[in-house]
């Protein structure tokens, strides 16, 4: 049996990223999340309270532990936030994670973000985290995965940093290369609550708009612009969203429990919030087959560490991968 680690869970909302690592046999030691509701569904599911805000606790007073994890706040990022970086307070929350890195020194770490981190403030924003991870003296590895090639029917495009303490060799899982179909998602039509289902003035709108024939079933997209399309997958699920973002065959809107399934969480996951609030934590959360498929990998590299060698080459982007020292994406 190899190593149990002990994992942190920061900015952990409903605990996503932790169920991810968990499945390798990983034990939490530590969690932190503010949002009262993201709390009460963690409590409810893991069995222990989240401490609430991480700046009201020393680095040095988190427990041991051998990897760190964090979806930290993307919204400072985010197309649909105001995308202010670090002049957002949320921002500078990075370096919360920087300050418990520095004075715990874990084996390994994994940070989770929106795809627009990589190119905020023309790359500048990325650079300085990734330097400031590379003076921490962690091998760095990032790439950006679409949820929709681990299996959930959701396209969310999402940066993954994963860093360990010894410069060892890691790579990213190979994607699967296709997803669930949305039947084995929704739920049964006749079990939805008819406070659900679009008024007939707004079904009309939507269907008057198109200007295909929609798959069924499907999720319709509305864009900013009012454009609505509808997909055999869901568009990325969104805390701020408007209850009409995403709507199930033009008709209804998504169920707390779709939408956790949208993310790849087990049906035995509880919820325990209002609905108005369910919608928030699961867009602020990940997808769990994405978070497990890394956690596997970072696991096997840890195991059975090599050593990294620096290497330069071309990848599917059309930018390069670095292995070693240096930021790096594989």
């Amino acid at each position: 049996m190899g190593k149990i680690y002990k994992t942190i869970d920061l900015f952990a909302g409903i605990g996503g990223i932790r169920l991810g690592f968990e499945a390798h046999g990983c034990k939490n030691v530590f969690s932190s999340e503010w949002d009262k509701y993201a709390q009460m569904m963690y409590e409810a599911n893991f069995h222990e309270t989240p401490f609430g805000d991480i700046n009201d606790i020393a680095p040095e007073d988190i427990p041991e532990h051998d990897i760190l994890l964090a979806g930290f706040p993307c919204q400072p990022f985010s197309i649909a936030g105001k995308g202010l970086g670090f002049a957002d307070t949320r921002g500078t929350l990075f370096f919360n994670i920087e300050a418990i890195l520095k004075a715990k020194q874990p084996e390994a770490f994994l940070l989770e973000n929106v795809k627009r981190l990589t190119t905020h403030d023309n790359g500048n924003t990325f650079a300085v985290i990734l330097d400031r991870l590379n003076k921490l003296g962690y091998t760095v590895y990032h790439k950006v995965f679409n949820s929709l090639d681990f299996g959930v029917p959701q396209k969310r495009e999402r940066i993954y940093i994963v860093g360990f303490k010894k410069p060892i060799q890691f790579k990213f899982p190979k994607p699967l290369g296709y997803f669930k179909p949305l039947s084995e998602v929704l739920e049964k039509e006749e079990n939805i609550p008819a406070s659900y289902f679009l008024s007939e003035t707004m079904k009309q709108k939507r269907f008057s708009a198109l200007k295909t024939i929609p798959p069924k079933p499907s999720i319709w997209h509305e864009n900013i612009g009012g454009n609505i399309s509808p997909l055999p997958y869901s568009c990325a699920l969104r805390a701020g969203g408007s209850y009409n973002y995403l709507v199930v065959n033009g008709e209804r809107r998504l169920t707390s429990r779709e939408m956790l399934r949208l993310q790849g969480f087990p049906d035995s996951f509880i919820i325990n919030i209002p609905y108005s609030q369910a919608r928030k934590v699961a867009g602020n959360s990940v997808s769990v087959p994405v978070i497990q498929a890394i956690a596997g990998e970072m696991i096997k590299a840890l195991n059975e560490p090599k050593t990294a060698v620096k290497y330069k080459e071309p990848n599917l982007f059309g930018d390069y991968d670095y292995i070693g020292s240096k930021a790096s994406v594989r």
